[in-house]
């Protein structure tokens, strides 16, 4: 967490009063809130009705996935259209609904390089047409950093709801929900530096869908729970503190990234780049850097860097104690070997050139140790 959100955090936390009762300690903190709110809808290029605070990312897309389906399913409509590398938190609600609802899922592939398949998404649109309660399609992928062409293909999409997934996009690339021309917008407090259990969906004016959780009505009748104050205000600090020298900032961090991929290829020849090649604000968010590193496992990996006190992921789920490969890496054509010898750095503006060449110093001999153990095992 930034300073500026520990500190609206700490002083909100020490306030008494719901932001829903109607006595002047009720009234202080609802008015502090809706000042977080009109300052995160500044931010985010919409209007602070349009925003509707849930308890995290997870909430926020199940939210729109379901409620826009379900309003769907009473005309008739129940095909849902997303792409195949989709965070789990758009992925699995698709896949429950498909499950228990009857739903059509319509998953568009994507390139080698991470980019969604424009002329197949147009030909499911045709082919779909009149039928589809939805469009799912995330803002910029977690694991390889691709961003997507979300405004053209949500006009492309005309008057269907469209959602993206824009967890990781806010505030770390270009992002405006007036501009992207999308029915609704997921973002998340703790991806900016703030606290966590606190997220938003930004949804359009005048659009209504089916509530998942029923209250107090809440948040236009959509989402029912006592509010968050404090975690609601913190959010809109951590924003206003990443939207400040934002330009500044994600140039540094997009530094960074190359210097991380040249002084990593340049230990491990052999080792790749996965998704966009150019690193380019437009194509690829600037702080993730994912890198296949043949022959071994990522898992092991992991381990022997953060031994070396250096922090990665290998973006592969887990289910019932089985390792899964990436389904994200799988997507772009990966092999289920490669998607397992693959790990993500992550990089913010507090990273430093000399944590990079500490990663450098030690990742020939992570890999070496790495390989020799799977041909010790095969």
């Amino acid at each position: 967490m930034v300073p500026a959100a520990i500190a609206a955090l700490t002083q909100s936390a020490t306030h008494l009063g719901n932001a829903s009762s109607l006595h002047s300690a009720g009234r202080k903190a609802r008015k502090d809130l809706e000042q977080a709110r009109e300052e995160l809808a500044k931010i985010a290029d919409c209007a602070p009705s349009e925003i509707i605070f849930t308890a995290s990312g997870t909430e926020a897309n199940n939210l729109a996935i379901k409620g826009f389906y379900w309003r769907g399913k009473k005309t008739g409509k129940n095909v849902i259209i997303t792409s195949s590398f989709e965070h789990h938190a758009v992925i699995d609600p698709i896949h429950w609904l498909q499950e228990h609802e009857g739903a059509v899922v319509i998953e568009i592939p994507v390139s080698e390089n991470g980019f969604i398949n424009e002329a197949k998404y147009q030909e499911a649109l045709t082919k779909y047409a009149g039928k589809i309660a939805l469009i799912s399609i995330m803002h910029s992928n977690n694991e390889i950093g691709t961003i997507q062409p979300i405004q053209r293909l949500a006009q492309i999409a005309g008057e269907i709801p469209f959602h993206t997934d824009s967890v990781q996009s806010f505030l770390k690339t270009k992002f405006s929900f007036k501009d992207l021309a999308v029915t609704s917008a997921t973002i998340s407090a703790h991806k900016v530096g703030g606290p966590l259990g606190v997220a938003a969906l930004i949804l359009k004016r005048g659009v209504d869908l089916e509530p998942i959780l029923h209250g107090g009505g809440q948040e236009r009748d959509l989402r029912s729970g006592t509010f968050n104050a404090p975690g609601i205000i913190a959010f809109a600090a951590a924003a206003k503190f990443y939207q400040e020298n934002f330009a500044k900032r994600t140039t540094r961090v997009r530094q960074l990234k190359q210097l991380l991929i040249t002084k990593v290829l340049e230990q491990i020849p052999d080792a790749h780049l996965n998704g966009d090649k150019s690193n380019s604000d437009d194509l690829s968010l600037p702080g993730i850097a994912n890198i296949t590193f043949p022959g071994t496992e990522s898992d092991g990996m992991l381990l022997l860097l953060d031994a070396e006190g250096i922090a990665c992921s290998t973006g592969s789920a887990c289910s019932a104690g089985v390792q899964q490969p990436s389904h994200v890496l799988m997507a772009i054509g990966l092999s289920e070997s490669a998607a397992r010898s693959s790990l993500r750095f992550s990089l913010s503006d507090t990273n430093t050139e000399s944590e990079i060449e500490k990663l450098a110093a030690v990742i020939s001999n992570v890999v070496a140790r790495s390989r020799a153990t799977l041909v010790k095992a095969n």
